[in-house]
């Protein structure tokens, strides 16, 4: 790893691979994303702007769990994972049960991703009532520690 600066935490697959979670009012605040055909074009600046939010209340992201909504072809909803209200931030809680599976590979592999997580939920039998997307790490720090993880939810 050189030594460029790394803005985010390495991350662990191990307690998100083919697990169940079960979340009651987990508190998130929400923000968009600006995409073309999907792909997400101002990401960066809008999760620098959540999590500056975060810690001027002096409040910490968990797990740095930050969920993305495909909602359309042209925006993405994300939702940041917080331990309390961010005041001047859209305060909103998510509850269910939800399965959650690990892909590592390049970005452009998403939508391969998402039609094999199709697959697993259906194989498993579960219900799928909505699907989040976590993208663990940025470009920059993927590529610093050489693994890029994105992680499936679907909600059940």
């Amino acid at each position: 790893m050189n030594d460029e600066k790394i803005c985010c935490p390495q991350f662990d697959p191990t307690p998100w691979d083919g697990k169940e979670i079960v979340w009651e009012n987990k508190k998130f605040i929400k923000d968009k994303v600006c995409t073309l055909f999907y792909m997400p074009i101002n990401f960066g600046s809008v999760v620098t702007r959540m999590i500056t939010k975060v810690e001027k209340q002096g409040a910490s992201v968990q797990d740095w769990l930050c969920l993305s909504d495909h909602t359309s072809l042209w925006n993405m909803d994300l939702y940041l994972a917080v331990d309390k209200d961010i005041p001047n931030a859209e305060n909103t809680s998510i509850s269910g049960k939800f399965v959650s599976k690990v892909y590592e590979g390049k970005f452009s592999d998403t939508g391969k991703w998402v039609k094999e997580f199709n697959v697993y939920t259906k194989e498993k039998g579960y219900q799928v009532k909505k699907q989040y997307l976590w993208y663990t790490t940025c470009p920059k720090c993927a590529k610093k520690y050489g693994k890029n993880y994105v992680v499936l939810f679907a909600q059940i």
